[in-house]
Protein backbone atom coordinates (compact mmCIF):
# COMPACT_ATOMS: atom_id res chain seq x y z
CA UNK A 1 0.00 0.00 0.00
CA UNK A 2 1.37 3.34 -1.05
CA UNK A 3 2.03 6.09 1.86
CA UNK A 4 1.87 9.53 1.49
CA UNK A 5 4.76 11.89 3.25
CA UNK A 6 4.24 14.52 5.52
CA UNK A 7 6.35 17.09 4.46
CA UNK A 8 5.37 20.01 7.25
CA UNK A 9 3.39 19.24 10.72
CA UNK A 10 3.18 21.79 13.28
CA UNK A 11 2.05 21.12 16.59
CA UNK A 12 0.60 22.80 19.00
CA UNK A 13 2.87 26.21 18.09
CA UNK A 14 2.97 29.46 20.06
CA UNK A 15 4.70 32.46 20.05
CA UNK A 16 3.96 35.56 21.80
CA UNK A 17 5.57 39.11 20.92
CA UNK A 18 6.51 41.56 23.41
CA UNK A 19 3.23 39.78 25.63
CA UNK A 20 1.29 39.80 22.32
CA UNK A 21 -0.33 36.17 21.44
CA UNK A 22 1.01 36.04 17.87
CA UNK A 23 0.59 32.04 17.19
CA UNK A 24 -1.91 30.42 19.39
CA UNK A 25 -1.39 26.83 19.76
CA UNK A 26 -1.57 26.49 15.58
CA UNK A 27 -1.48 22.48 14.50
CA UNK A 28 -2.06 21.22 10.95
CA UNK A 29 -0.28 18.64 8.71
CA UNK A 30 0.32 19.03 4.77
CA UNK A 31 1.50 16.00 2.76
CA UNK A 32 4.34 16.50 0.54
CA UNK A 33 2.92 17.07 -3.19
CA UNK A 34 0.03 19.33 -1.65
CA UNK A 35 -0.49 23.04 -2.43
CA UNK A 36 -1.86 24.83 0.24
CA UNK A 37 -3.34 28.20 0.56
CA UNK A 38 -2.61 29.98 3.46
CA UNK A 39 -5.40 33.24 4.14
CA UNK A 40 -6.20 35.43 6.38
CA UNK A 41 -6.44 39.63 6.80
CA UNK A 42 -3.40 41.82 7.80
CA UNK A 43 -1.73 40.56 10.97
CA UNK A 44 -3.75 37.57 11.62
CA UNK A 45 -0.45 35.45 11.46
CA UNK A 46 0.48 33.89 8.13
CA UNK A 47 3.92 35.37 7.76
CA UNK A 48 4.87 34.84 11.59
CA UNK A 49 4.05 31.04 10.88
CA UNK A 50 5.75 31.07 7.49
CA UNK A 51 8.96 32.39 8.96
CA UNK A 52 8.46 29.44 11.57
CA UNK A 53 8.45 27.16 9.39
CA UNK A 54 11.50 28.02 7.92
CA UNK A 55 13.29 28.54 10.94
CA UNK A 56 13.42 32.41 10.79
CA UNK A 57 11.34 32.86 13.62
CA UNK A 58 11.42 30.17 17.29
CA UNK A 59 7.91 29.54 19.40
CA UNK A 60 7.62 29.78 22.45
CA UNK A 61 6.03 26.34 22.54
CA UNK A 62 5.07 23.60 20.11
CA UNK A 63 7.09 21.66 17.69
CA UNK A 64 7.92 21.53 13.61
CA UNK A 65 8.57 18.64 11.50
CA UNK A 66 10.13 18.61 7.88
CA UNK A 67 9.72 15.63 6.56
CA UNK A 68 9.32 13.86 10.43
CA UNK A 69 12.37 16.09 11.56
CA UNK A 70 11.93 18.35 14.45
CA UNK A 71 12.98 21.47 12.74
CA UNK A 72 12.52 23.30 15.94
CA UNK A 73 10.63 21.76 19.35
CA UNK A 74 10.00 24.27 22.19
CA UNK A 75 12.16 27.05 22.09
CA UNK A 76 15.19 25.12 20.32
CA UNK A 77 16.16 24.80 16.82
CA UNK A 78 17.57 21.72 15.55
CA UNK A 79 21.65 21.26 15.65
CA UNK A 80 21.26 20.98 11.60
CA UNK A 81 19.17 23.80 10.96
CA UNK A 82 21.34 24.93 7.96
CA UNK A 83 20.93 21.44 6.44
CA UNK A 84 16.87 21.59 6.78
CA UNK A 85 16.48 24.57 5.79
CA UNK A 86 18.29 23.72 2.26
CA UNK A 87 15.04 21.41 1.76
CA UNK A 88 13.03 24.91 2.02
CA UNK A 89 12.71 27.74 -0.42
CA UNK A 90 11.43 30.90 0.50
CA UNK A 91 9.52 33.64 -1.68
CA UNK A 92 9.37 36.87 -0.24
CA UNK A 93 6.50 39.79 -1.31
CA UNK A 94 9.41 42.34 -2.29
CA UNK A 95 11.49 39.52 -4.09
CA UNK A 96 14.78 39.87 -1.55
CA UNK A 97 17.35 40.07 -4.28
CA UNK A 98 20.40 41.57 -4.16
CA UNK A 99 19.96 44.35 -6.68
CA UNK A 100 23.38 45.17 -7.44
CA UNK A 101 24.58 40.90 -8.16
CA UNK A 102 23.55 39.90 -11.62
CA UNK A 103 20.74 37.68 -12.35
CA UNK A 104 22.72 34.66 -11.97
CA UNK A 105 24.38 35.42 -9.42
CA UNK A 106 21.23 35.49 -7.32
CA UNK A 107 19.82 32.43 -8.24
CA UNK A 108 23.70 31.06 -7.30
CA UNK A 109 23.09 32.03 -3.80
CA UNK A 110 20.45 28.71 -3.73
CA UNK A 111 23.32 26.71 -3.45
CA UNK A 112 24.85 28.45 -0.42
CA UNK A 113 23.79 25.92 2.04
CA UNK A 114 25.44 23.35 0.63
CA UNK A 115 28.53 24.94 0.31
CA UNK A 116 31.48 24.64 2.32
CA UNK A 117 31.68 27.75 4.64
CA UNK A 118 34.69 29.48 3.60
CA UNK A 119 33.48 28.75 -0.13
CA UNK A 120 30.28 30.30 0.75
CA UNK A 121 31.71 33.28 1.66
CA UNK A 122 33.84 33.94 -1.38
CA UNK A 123 30.80 33.24 -3.51
CA UNK A 124 32.95 31.04 -5.01
CA UNK A 125 30.71 28.80 -7.50
CA UNK A 126 31.80 25.84 -9.53
CA UNK A 127 31.56 25.39 -13.56
CA UNK A 128 28.58 22.76 -12.65
CA UNK A 129 26.35 24.87 -10.81
CA UNK A 130 26.83 27.85 -12.86
CA UNK A 131 24.99 25.35 -15.69
CA UNK A 132 22.63 24.48 -12.77
CA UNK A 133 21.62 28.35 -12.46
CA UNK A 134 21.65 28.48 -15.75
CA UNK A 135 19.32 25.50 -16.44
CA UNK A 136 16.42 27.10 -13.52
CA UNK A 137 16.62 30.28 -15.26
CA UNK A 138 15.34 28.70 -18.31
CA UNK A 139 12.74 26.97 -16.71
CA UNK A 140 11.44 29.99 -15.26
CA UNK A 141 11.48 31.50 -18.97
CA UNK A 142 14.10 34.07 -17.98
CA UNK A 143 17.20 32.78 -19.58
CA UNK A 144 18.37 35.93 -21.71
CA UNK A 145 18.36 38.04 -18.77
CA UNK A 146 21.13 35.80 -16.45
CA UNK A 147 24.13 38.64 -16.40
CA UNK A 148 21.48 41.81 -16.36
CA UNK A 149 21.59 42.95 -12.79
CA UNK A 150 18.90 42.26 -10.77
CA UNK A 151 17.75 45.83 -10.28
CA UNK A 152 16.73 45.48 -14.14
CA UNK A 153 14.28 43.51 -14.25
CA UNK A 154 10.23 44.10 -13.38
CA UNK A 155 8.80 42.98 -10.67
CA UNK A 156 7.64 39.45 -12.52
CA UNK A 157 10.94 38.92 -13.76
CA UNK A 158 12.94 39.50 -10.37
CA UNK A 159 9.76 37.07 -8.78
CA UNK A 160 11.14 33.95 -11.26
CA UNK A 161 14.87 34.78 -10.02
CA UNK A 162 13.42 34.41 -6.59
CA UNK A 163 12.02 30.66 -8.12
CA UNK A 164 14.61 30.13 -9.99
CA UNK A 165 16.82 30.78 -6.79
CA UNK A 166 14.84 27.96 -5.04
CA UNK A 167 15.28 25.22 -7.97
CA UNK A 168 19.07 25.79 -7.62
CA UNK A 169 18.41 25.21 -3.41
CA UNK A 170 17.19 22.07 -4.50
CA UNK A 171 13.87 22.85 -2.26
CA UNK A 172 11.23 20.07 -1.70
CA UNK A 173 9.19 23.03 0.04
CA UNK A 174 8.28 26.55 -1.16
CA UNK A 175 7.12 28.84 1.27
CA UNK A 176 5.57 32.06 -0.61
CA UNK A 177 4.76 35.26 1.65
CA UNK A 178 2.18 37.09 -1.17
CA UNK A 179 4.04 36.35 -3.60
CA UNK A 180 1.84 38.25 -6.21
CA UNK A 181 1.10 41.13 -3.55
CA UNK A 182 3.42 43.40 -5.85
CA UNK A 183 2.26 42.56 -9.24
CA UNK A 184 0.30 43.45 -12.19
CA UNK A 185 -3.04 41.21 -12.50
CA UNK A 186 -1.21 39.52 -15.74
CA UNK A 187 2.42 39.00 -14.07
CA UNK A 188 0.58 37.57 -10.52
CA UNK A 189 -1.27 35.01 -13.29
CA UNK A 190 2.42 33.48 -15.00
CA UNK A 191 3.62 33.49 -11.23
CA UNK A 192 0.54 31.64 -9.83
CA UNK A 193 1.04 29.29 -13.02
CA UNK A 194 4.99 28.48 -12.96
CA UNK A 195 4.08 27.43 -9.18
CA UNK A 196 1.43 25.22 -10.24
CA UNK A 197 3.94 24.18 -12.76
CA UNK A 198 6.53 23.10 -10.21
CA UNK A 199 4.22 21.45 -8.01
CA UNK A 200 2.99 19.45 -10.82
CA UNK A 201 5.32 18.23 -12.62
CA UNK A 202 8.05 18.59 -10.26
CA UNK A 203 6.00 17.54 -6.90
CA UNK A 204 7.34 20.47 -4.98
CA UNK A 205 5.00 21.00 -1.52
CA UNK A 206 3.84 24.87 -2.30
CA UNK A 207 2.67 26.88 0.86
CA UNK A 208 1.34 30.35 -0.11
CA UNK A 209 -0.23 33.02 1.57
CA UNK A 210 -2.58 35.07 -0.78
CA UNK A 211 -5.19 37.59 -0.21
CA UNK A 212 -6.85 37.69 -3.57
CA UNK A 213 -9.77 35.18 -3.25
CA UNK A 214 -10.28 34.70 -7.17
CA UNK A 215 -6.13 33.50 -7.11
CA UNK A 216 -7.07 31.02 -4.40
CA UNK A 217 -9.93 29.68 -5.91
CA UNK A 218 -8.65 29.45 -9.28
CA UNK A 219 -5.37 27.50 -8.30
CA UNK A 220 -5.34 26.11 -4.87
CA UNK A 221 -7.54 22.69 -3.78
CA UNK A 222 -6.81 23.42 0.43
CA UNK A 223 -6.43 26.67 1.91
CA UNK A 224 -5.95 26.92 5.66
CA UNK A 225 -7.43 30.49 7.11
CA UNK A 226 -6.14 32.26 10.15
CA UNK A 227 -7.79 35.22 12.58
CA UNK A 228 -5.91 36.51 15.45
CA UNK A 229 -3.37 33.55 15.11
CA UNK A 230 -5.71 31.05 15.03
CA UNK A 231 -6.92 28.64 12.77
CA UNK A 232 -10.39 29.08 11.73
CA UNK A 233 -10.27 27.03 8.80
CA UNK A 234 -8.59 24.11 7.17
CA UNK A 235 -9.66 22.40 4.18
CA UNK A 236 -10.95 22.30 0.76
CA UNK A 237 -11.74 25.32 -1.22
CA UNK A 238 -15.30 24.71 -2.54
CA UNK A 239 -15.57 24.69 1.94
CA UNK A 240 -15.26 28.22 1.94
CA UNK A 241 -17.92 29.97 1.69
CA UNK A 242 -18.93 33.55 2.15
CA UNK A 243 -19.76 33.27 5.28
CA UNK A 244 -16.21 31.94 6.54
CA UNK A 245 -14.82 34.96 4.03
CA UNK A 246 -16.81 37.43 5.90
CA UNK A 247 -15.38 36.00 9.55
CA UNK A 248 -11.91 36.38 8.23
CA UNK A 249 -12.06 39.59 6.48
CA UNK A 250 -15.26 41.47 8.21
CA UNK A 251 -16.39 43.97 5.73
CA UNK A 252 -13.76 44.24 3.32
CA UNK A 253 -14.79 40.64 2.62
CA UNK A 254 -18.49 41.53 2.21
CA UNK A 255 -17.07 43.75 -0.60
CA UNK A 256 -15.30 41.31 -2.64
CA UNK A 257 -18.83 39.49 -2.94
CA UNK A 258 -20.95 41.94 -4.01
CA UNK A 259 -18.26 42.53 -7.06
CA UNK A 260 -18.04 38.91 -7.63
CA UNK A 261 -14.35 37.95 -5.64
CA UNK A 262 -13.00 39.90 -8.84
CA UNK A 263 -10.89 42.36 -6.64
CA UNK A 264 -7.66 42.15 -4.49
CA UNK A 265 -8.42 41.87 -0.76
CA UNK A 266 -5.87 44.75 1.01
Amino acid sequence: MLTTTVAIEVNNLSKNFRGKPALKYISCTIKEGEMVSLLGASGSGKSTLLRHVNGLQIGDVGTIFIFGIALQSQGKLHSKIRTLRSQIGYIFQQFNLVNRLTVIENVLVGNLARSPVIRSALHFFTKEEKIQALCALERVGILEHAYKRASMLSGGQQQRVAIARCLVQGAKIILADEPIASLDPESARKIMELLIELNRESGITIVASLHQIQMVRQYFNRAIALRDGEVMFDGAIAKLDDEMLNELYGTAAEEIVLRGHGEFLE
